[in-house]
């Protein structure tokens, strides 16, 4: 009886033991894969963050050049003014992809309150020809639409590095243990046109020769 219950014993260490190395390879493996995931999400942050701070440098050419047109409407231009400032100032860490989704919609509502106003101001300057010859004015006009363009990209590779995490982490068993090992769903850019899309700006036509960089 004694040896029976003995190898009951050892037979259950030894189910224990199978048991806790296969979680263990689970893990490793699934901890293996979410690191580089992560990074991917930091990376993509990373290169939105990149592109909104290059519109933001640009702006104030932007606002100098325009305040020397005559006549030119003040309430446009101080509305860039404003939303130039509320949109530095709603920031997220740009090393990190955001985890939070209402700090994120805080941001990106910044941020699309600058890209209407920018898109306001470029159409008014159509009904200013001195502003629209200045060759200063062209190359801003140029850049923006072309940053613009790149921030539209980066925010779509961004949220499909998102999406790719989270169906990573929440996946089975990773979900088991990927908050255990602080490796949390990550918050994505929304638009009424689709999470992959950020909103439309439209800005006027230019010179051909003010191409965007």
């Amino acid at each position: 009886m004694n040896r029976n219950i003995l190898i009951g014993c050892g037979c259950l260490v030894a189910a224990l033991v199978l048991v806790a190395v296969v979680l263990g390879v689970y893990t490793v493996s699934g901890y293996n894969r979410l690191v580089p995931g992560q990074a991917n999400v930091d990376t993509a942050w990373a290169n939105v963050q990149t592109q909104y701070q290059r519109r933001a440098d640009l702006i104030p050419n932007l606002v100098k050049t325009v305040e020397g047109a005559a006549n030119f409407e003040k309430s446009t231009l101080t509305d860039v003014i404003n939303a130039r400032a509320n949109a530095t100032k709603v920031t997220i860490d740009m090393s990190k992809a955001p985890t939070d989704p209402e700090a994120l919609k805080r941001f990106q509502q910044a941020q699309d309150g600058l890209s209407s106003t920018l898109g306001r101001l470029l159409a008014v300057s159509e009904n200013y020809p001195d502003l629209k010859a200045n060759t200063n004015f062209r190359d801003l006009q140029a850049q923006l639409e072309g940053t613009e363009n790149r921030i539209t990209v980066a925010r779509g590779d961004f949220n499909k590095a998102a999406q790719a995490y989270n169906v990573m982490v929440r996946s089975f068993p990773t979900v088991l243990y990927a908050g255990l090992l602080g490796f949390g769903p990550k918050a994505y850019f929304t638009s009424a046109a689709g999470a992959e899309n950020a909103p439309s700006v439209s800005f006027p036509s230019f010179s051909p020769s003010a191409s965007p960089k």
